[in-house]
């Protein structure tokens, strides 16, 4: 079978044999350049996954300040998970923090967004920038209070 054929038939057993392959040093008989967008993608999954937790907690912090009166133990839980989660991520994948301005900046256009959908508020009513620093959206102890 041709070097792609199994990768395009059955990626289990494709990635098992890449690997193998690339274990025993046999790197003439390595479907290189799928292995090489496969590694790719990974790299793409974790950037992804930066930029879906600080949706997340972006959106629970927005909606923390703008909607006090419906303030409860799920935003807060979300918050806390998202903070520690992120954390984790960053721990995991340290080159993204380099990465982080640009995340932010993305991530919050789109929990302003949401936040204008999921409270009914128009979105002029949130900042049309972040208003926080990253440091202050992983401080366990900042809970933005009410600007209204």
């Amino acid at each position: 079978m041709p070097k792609s054929g199994l990768y395009e038939q059955d990626f289990y057993a494709w990635a098992n044999e890449q690997a193998a392959l690339l274990r025993s040093g046999k790197l003439s008989a390595a479907d290189i350049e799928h292995i090489a967008e496969e590694i790719e993608s990974m790299g793409k999954a974790e950037k992804r996954e930066l930029s879906k937790r600080l949706v997340v907690l972006l959106l629970h912090l927005l909606k923390w300040q703008f909607q006090p009166v419906r303030r409860g133990s799920s935003w807060e839980a979300t918050i806390r998970v998202q903070r520690r989660d992120l954390a984790v991520h960053l721990q995991d994948n340290p080159s993204l923090t380099a990465k982080l301005p640009e995340a932010i900046q993305q991530a919050y256009g789109n929990a302003l967004i949401m936040a204008a959908d999921e409270t009914g508020l128009p979105e002029a009513t949130f900042p049309a920038e972040c208003p926080w620093s990253f440091e202050q959206i992983m401080d366990p102890g900042f809970w933005p209070e009410t600007s209204h």
